[in-house]
């Protein structure tokens, strides 16, 4: 069976490392990949959000099998392309992905089935935010960009000065981009 493993970071280096055990497995193609994961898998010069040349490359390399790790390409609906052309595939397909990609979606999921989630508040302006952390007046407390933002869309100021400094950054001055246009305030 040849997988191919879409991404090039530790996450996916460390699946293949895995998946490498495996006596059903002939070949690993991963893309982009990266130096180290060429070690173990052969690499291929495809960005892992472009969801078109990803489906390409898997019908080029005949891959039997085709893993998505990085939230960008699941979030884009990879794995609903891949599985629209044949290829079984290993992970949520865009319509389940969107947990992880929108943190306004998430909470209110958790709200909607009673899931235990530390008290938040959502907002789409800095200044009803701010007004709302000044209030609350509880530090440290939690800041989260709603959309994704490489794993850095998460700030937990330690004072009132910082949180506004936070809020003004994700929200004006888009530091994430679209991903701050709405914010979780959240308990600590």
């Amino acid at each position: 069976m040849k997988v191919l493993v879409v991404g090039g970071g530790g996450r996916e280096h460390a699946l293949i490392r895995k998946i490498k055990e495996s006596d059903k497995v002939t070949a690993i193609a991963c893309c982009p990949g990266n130096g180290g994961i060429s070690y173990d898998a052969e690499c291929y010069p495809v960005s892992a959000t472009d969801i078109d040349g990803v489906v390409k490359l898997a019908k080029e390399i005949k891959a039997d099998f085709v893993v998505v790790a990085p939230d960008d390409p699941l979030v884009a609906g990879m794995v609903d392309a891949l599985n629209a052309e044949g290829f079984p595939t290993f992970g949520p397909k865009s319509n389940a992905a969107i947990i992880e990609g929108s943190k306004v979606f998430s909470k209110n999921l958790m709200l909607k089935y009673n899931i235990p989630t530390a008290e938040y508040k959502v907002f789409d302006n800095a200044d009803d935010a701010i007004a709302y952390v000044k209030e609350k007046n509880e530090f440290p407390t939690v800041v989260k960009a709603d959309g994704l933002a490489l794993g850095k869309g998460v700030i937990i100021p330690e004072s009132f000065e910082e949180a506004e400094a936070g809020i003004k950054e994700i929200m004006q001055d888009k530091i994430f981009g679209e991903s701050g246009n709405n914010i979780v305030v959240e308990e600590f």
